[in-house]
């Protein structure tokens, strides 16, 4: 095992650790709602679908890169997710049901970490450097981050509803840069707009956020 093996050792836990933590708001926000017994079940199951995913992501990282505008349009759905959990939290008991089921909460774990694994997948393959075994390990070191850290979370937003909001804004902020830092979106913009690579997802986030709390007001009245 040469330098070029153990730099990029590390630079794979720093990647991971850095990248997994927006995958693990989403997993929090998206089972906060369930039971303790499904809660867990939901990160197990979201988590093993969306690892899943990853590694045919990895695999497939060469041609993926090729396929136009692939990081704006998961922007965009990134986006409508973080909305759809904000407007499905603060709900008085009277008014709807229990819970999200367990399945909907699968499916809205993997279909955003789907979209949100793209920068994690071509960072770590980069990192890498074509050797398979770290390749493997960054994967691998995914799984447990994604599990602890989205236990966490939801934990903490069951405590301080707050949370919530900030969860929204961070995936909302995410989606706004994958969708500006789209290669093809960058071809659009002249150089002197530069300013739009950090104020396009702060104005996505603020979008995100004031309708989301427009909804809620006009859903929820009596939680306001």
């Amino acid at each position: 095992m040469d330098a070029s093996f153990w730099v990029g050792f590390i630079n794979i836990i720093i990647i991971d650790v850095v990248l997994s933590g927006d995958n693990a708001v989403v997993i929090g926000m998206a089972s906060r709602k369930l039971p303790p017994e499904q809660r867990r079940k939901a990160v197990i199951y979201g988590t093993a679908g969306a690892i899943g995913l990853r590694i045919v992501l990895t695999a497939m990282a060469t041609w993926v890169l090729l396929i136009p505008y692939l990081k704006a349009i998961g922007g965009i759905v990134l986006a409508w997710i973080a909305l759809k959990l904000l407007l499905g939290e603060g709900e008085e008991a009277s008014d709807i049901k229990a819970g999200p089921t367990l399945f909907a909460a699968i499916q809205t774990i993997i279909v955003a970490d789907f979209v949100m694994s793209l920068d994690n997948v071509l960072a770590v393959g980069g990192a890498a450097h074509g050797d398979f075994a770290l390749l493997l390990f960054g994967l691998g070191l995914s799984i447990p981050l994604l599990m602890a850290g989205s236990n966490a979370v939801a934990a903490l937003m069951d405590r301080l509803p707050i949370l919530i909001y900030i969860g929204a804004g961070i995936l909302s902020y995410t989606a706004g840069a994958m969708v500006i830092s789209e290669e093809a979106v960058q071809q659009h913009i002249a150089p002197e707009y530069y300013y739009l690579d950090w104020l396009f997802p702060i104005l996505l986030t603020s979008f995100v956020l004031a309708l989301g709390i427009w909804r809620r007001k006009r859903i929820y009245p009596s939680a306001f």
